[in-house]
């Protein structure tokens, strides 16, 4: 093999790459703002009403806001908790759901995007509560 052939075929790889990974970070910009639009739109409210809904149902849960996330949690055991938040290193990038739940000494954490598939601008409250309420049942059993 040539020399000078290998070298532009190294160059041309190189170039591939930077090329990739702009748009990535393009991509990762805009599912990032698109996020926190939905973070405020719908997630937040839509925990929200989750919450009122178990607190009318004699379950004591609260809604916590950190930075980029939303979490419901149990108000008798702070590491039992539903939270959404955002997932820069999947390509495209997503929004991830979690439930913790404490067992004794350990937790176990479920870890599932909201919704497979979906682009972060396109979930809808409707989403949000259908991964909230699968999530329920392990949390209200320990409650």
């Amino acid at each position: 093999m040539d020399i000078p052939e290998v070298r532009r075929r190294v160059r041309a790889a190189i170039d591939q790459a930077r090329r990739d990974a702009g748009a990535r970070r393009e991509r990762v910009d805009a599912a990032s703002r698109a996020y926190d639009a939905f973070l405020a739109s719908h997630a937040i409210p839509a925990f929200n009403l989750i919450a009122s809904a178990l607190v009318a149902e004699g379950q004591r849960f609260k809604v916590l806001t950190p930075a980029g996330s939303v979490r419901l949690a149990a108000d008798t055991a702070p590491d039992d908790y539903i939270e959404l938040t955002f997932d820069p290193s999947e390509d495209p990038p997503m929004v991830l759901g979690r439930s913790n739940v404490g067992r004794g000494r350990r937790s176990v954490m479920n870890e599932r995007p909201v919704r497979e598939g979906i682009a972060v601008q396109d979930l809808t409250d409707e989403d949000v509560l259908n991964f909230a309420i699968s999530e329920l049942p392990r949390l209200i059993a320990r409650s």
